[in-house]
């Protein structure tokens, strides 16, 4: 099941399979009415997430594409709290694969479940922003939700 929903932060696009939620991702669609109970739940938690009244999601998710080490790297954004940012490179330590920066960076990028797999938090070792699939803007926006102010060195 796939949903357009309307956030403060613009039109994300929502899928679902078996009960789960597999694809969150930033859309110039328009809001569409089909939807289902975790989608629902999905588009509850988030709304709360923006209000800041959440920092953690608890509804089910699940990788439907990917590689395993692509999956791999997705997990270990889940490890990382929210209001804080690691590295690309402290990303690829995590997964085993210290001299790696960029496929760990590219795996980063090719994150299925936006904002729940919060890959927004990597950032360059530099201080500087990196990459976001949803634009820098998008990223600026959610670390500023979760009161991270970058200082580039």
């Amino acid at each position: 099941m796939k949903a357009v929903k309307k956030f403060s932060v613009g039109y994300l696009e929502i899928e679902s399979k078996d009960g789960a939620i597999i694809w969150i991702k930033k859309t110039d669609n328009k809001v569409t009415e089909d939807t289902d109970d975790v989608i629902e739940e999905c588009r509850k938690q988030l709304n709360e997430y923006f209000d800041g009244k959440r920092t953690e999601f608890d509804f089910p998710i699940s990788y439907d594409y990917g590689t395993p080490f692509q999956q791999e790297v997705w997990d270990a954004l889940r490890e990382i709290p929210y209001g804080e940012v690691i590295s690309y490179k402290e990303l690829a330590t995590r997964v085993r694969t210290e001299h790696h920066s960029r496929a760990v960076a590219n795996a980063n990028g090719k994150n299925p479940i936006s904002i729940v797999v919060p890959c927004h938090r990597v950032i360059e070792s530099s201080g500087g922003l990196g990459g976001y699939s949803s634009g820098l803007d998008m990223k600026r926006h959610l670390l500023k939700l979760e009161d991270i102010e970058l200082q580039k060195k």
